[in-house]
């Protein structure tokens, strides 16, 4: 075990035992060991010390024993709509993968756009986009490396070796893929842990709901535009490759494409089931405006899809469904228990009064609402290179929140924003997945992906504090 992780085991409860025992009360008898708590919590999340997952489940443990909140109130938490919402968005990421539906999706993809070297990245990265919206960027980017790596092979077994166009197109394919999975999520509801765990603070605490196509309608524009920069930085600027020319990647994606065969039943069927699923999504308000007494929400919608992919027989004579129960051992546990964790830990600052006294001194202070947008999306964005996006939206959101509320702004205005920036994280390899899994590659060093990403990154800041002044109130 790394001596970073040996420290923050032993830091995390040394923290939280010194907070509830100081001589003076920082909040409250209940302020002060919520963030106690929180201290935990976030060494545990920073250090990794044990599974963030597990460092989760702290507050079911703590908060009844410090007379926080109830155990059935805690655990309440832990089986949020928000939770299912995802966990059915997860199923069907499980049933698209299990077909090779994602595969063939990402294959056509990069196949229309063409086989010219600029083209070829293009394709690659909206195909990891795409997928990225409704699979995890992890899944996404696993999915499209293997093809990417076929095609920089022909170069690097060319007539002329492996030269500097040559090099330059592999980093752009391997940053592209790993950056627009990143960028991708940001489209959906679904498409990261991050946006849930705001949905879910936003319904639990606030009672505001923001819908699947509400989100959309905002997260798939802003998705666009970062994706489009990416590209342009990564093959204009930072890796050009100009004198570069090959047709044979265009073999490569038929080679592949030939290996799936024709559409199957089962891709078929997983494709109505998706469809339909997406349609509700996004017509859902219609919907119940024609039939009220339906009440359809997403979390509905998106547990209807679970079950009819368990459920409905694929073949009733065999017995056959397109999933069965054991394929849920790869389903994404540990993230629904995170999640539970977040909004428990939400509700806790919210309890203790932490969150009241945070919009209380910033209401108090003579701070510019812009000034401190910018610097909260600036510390989100370049905190989540060092640790977990969705453990530390966890904890700064409830924080956020109570800032906005100081601010006398719209909350969702401050942490939409701030929320978005946790998925931005270009620069370091183990700052999301998919970056760590470019990065294992072997063909992009440190220092490469760092160039590419501190542009990146400082680009996603200043398109967020353009988001936050001039966008979102038009939506929300």
């Amino acid at each position: 075990m790394p001596n970073s992780r040996k420290i923050g085991l032993v830091l995390g409860p040394l923290l939280f035992l010194l907070t509830i025992n100081l001589p003076f009360e920082l909040v409250s008898e209940n302020g002060d060991a919520v963030i106690g708590v929180a201290l935990w919590m976030v060494t545990w999340w920073i250090t990794e010390a044990v599974s963030i997952s597990v460092t989760a489940l702290l507050p079911l443990v703590l908060f009844p024993l410090l007379k926080i909140m109830p155990m059935a109130e805690v655990g309440a938490n832990y089986g949020s709509p928000i939770i299912f919402l995802f966990f059915g968005g997860f199923v069907l990421a499980l049933a698209l993968e299990k077909v090779n539906l994602h595969k063939r999706i990402a294959l056509n993809i990069v196949r229309l756009t063409g086989t010219t070297p600029n083209k070829v990245v293009l394709g690659f990265m909206i195909a990891t986009g795409l997928l990225s919206m409704w699979i995890s960027n992890t899944a996404s980017t696993v999915v499209m490396l293997p093809i990417a790596l076929s095609v920089i092979r022909l170069l690097i077994d060319d007539e002329d070796g492996f030269t500097t166009d040559d090099q330059n197109f592999a980093l752009a394919v391997m940053l592209g893929i790993a950056f627009s999975a990143n960028a991708g999520g940001i489209a959906t509801v679904i498409g990261t842990p991050p946006n849930s765990v705001l949905i879910g603070l936003l319904e639990n605490e606030y009672n505001i709901e923001i819908s699947f196509l509400k989100w959309m309608t905002l997260g798939l524009p802003f998705s666009i535009l970062m994706i489009t920069i990416v590209y342009l930085v990564l093959v204009k600027w930072m890796f050009p490759n100009k004198n570069l020319q090959f047709k044979a990647s265009r073999q490569v994606i038929d080679t592949e494409l030939n290996k799936l065969g024709k559409l199957s039943a089962k891709e078929k069927m997983v494709l109505a089931i998706f469809g339909v699923t997406v349609f509700l999504w996004i017509f859902r308000t219609v919907i119940n405006g024609i039939f009220p007494a339906l009440k359809l929400s997403d979390t509905i919608i998106s547990m209807i899809a679970a079950v009819a992919i368990f459920a409905i027989p694929f073949n009733l004579k065999r017995g056959e469904f397109i999933l069965q129960w054991p394929d849920t051992e790869r389903l994404a546990w540990g993230i629904l228990i995170l999640f539970g964790g977040g909004l428990a830990l939400a509700k806790g600052m919210s309890s203790s009064g932490i969150v009241d006294m945070v919009s209380n001194a910033i209401a108090a202070s003579d701070i510019s609402v812009l000034v401190t947008a910018s610097l909260l999306i600036l510390l989100m964005l370049f905190m989540t290179e060092l640790m977990s996006n969705v453990a530390l939206v966890a904890v700064l959101a409830p924080v956020v929140a109570g800032i906005a509320i100081g601010l006398d702004i719209p909350i969702v205005h401050l942490l939409i924003p701030v929320t978005i920036a946790s998925s931005c994280a270009f620069m370091l390899p183990m700052a999301t997945p998919p970056n760590a899994i470019v990065f294992a590659s072997g063909y992009i060093k440190v220092h490469q992906m760092a160039r590419a990403g501190v542009v990146l990154n400082f680009i996603a800041v200043i398109l967020l504090i353009l988001v936050f002044q001039f966008v979102i109130p038009l939506f929300f």
